[in-house]
C-alpha cells in the first residue's frame, strides 16, 4: 500500500493521473502526518520526508528509503527487498 500525508482526493487525482495502480493508497492526513511521525519521516514544518518501507506481513520493517524529494528511489532494491519477503 502506499500512505501519503495528502487528503484522499489528492491521492485519487494522482493515481488517475498514473492511470490506475495496483495497490492500495492510503491518506495520512488526519491526523495530519501521524503515520509518517510515528515512522520518524515528518519534518517540523508538517510535510514528510519521500521514503520508501518495506514491511513484511508480521509487521517488521524490513527495509527503509529516506530520500530528498527530487530523487528517484532505486527501483531495483525496492524490488529485491520485496522478493525477499517470499
Amino acid at each position: 500500500m502506499g500512505v501519503s500525508i495528502d487528503h484522499k482526493y489528492a491521492l485519487d487525482a494522482w493515481a488517475r493521473e498514473l492511470g490506475g495502480i495496483s495497490f492500495p493508497l492510503l491518506s495520512d492526513f488526519e491526523p495530519k502526518g501521524e503515520v509518517a511521525r510515528r515512522y520518524g519521516v515528518l519534518r517540523p514544518q508538517g510535510m514528510a520526508e519521500r521514503a520508501i518501507f518495506v514491511v513484511d506481513r508480521a509487521g517488521i520493517v524490513r527495509y527503509i528509503d529516506v530520500h530528498v524529494i527530487n530523487e528517484h528511489p532505486d527501483e531495483e532494491q525496492i524490488f529485491e527487498a520485496l522478493a525477499a519477503l517470499r
